[in-house]
């Protein structure tokens, strides 16, 4: 699978990367907390069908971290805890950040076979982990275990 736009997204601002048995997730926008919602996105969407999903319940992810990295890492890992126990397919991401507090929702429905793709992301590593910004944005991308 070459860099770039998955076909199976039909969307602009995530992409994938080969890496072995897991899976790459790029998340990619005009600020770091868009490119971290679009990451998000990334990772859920190798799970379920997002557009299939019906944003009905949400969750709310909060923590600490000042290295942006490590907080993509607590962030797609935090999501993946609230969808196992709130046993939720999520769709739709929002982050911000004031100084080093991450606040995050992220809403969903709950968890229905019809929009399962068929592969679990069990984790967020810090596997070829990255979030960096150039001229036309930031991205953040990192490998998740499936």
């Amino acid at each position: 699978m070459a860099e770039g736009p998955d076909p199976r997204a039909g969307e602009e601002g995530i992409g994938y990367f080969e890496h072995g048995a897991d899976i790459g997730v790029v998340g990619r926008g005009a600020t770091v907390e868009e490119a971290f919602e679009q990451a998000a996105a990334a990772m859920f969407a190798v799970m379920i069908d997002r557009h299939a999903a019906n944003p009905t319940k949400s969750v709310d992810v909060v923590f600490e971290e000042d290295d942006l990295d490590l907080a993509l890492v607590r962030w797609l890992n935090g999501l993946l805890a609230e969808a196992r126990v709130e046993k939720l397919a999520l769709a739709a991401f929002d982050i911000e950040r004031h100084g080093s507090t991450w606040h995050g929702t992220a809403r969903g429905e709950p968890w229905r076979p019809s929009i399962e793709r068929g592969v679990e992301v069990k984790g967020a590593t810090l596997t070829m982990l990255s979030v960096r910004q150039d001229d036309r944005g930031w991205e953040a991308r990192c490998v998740v275990d499936v």
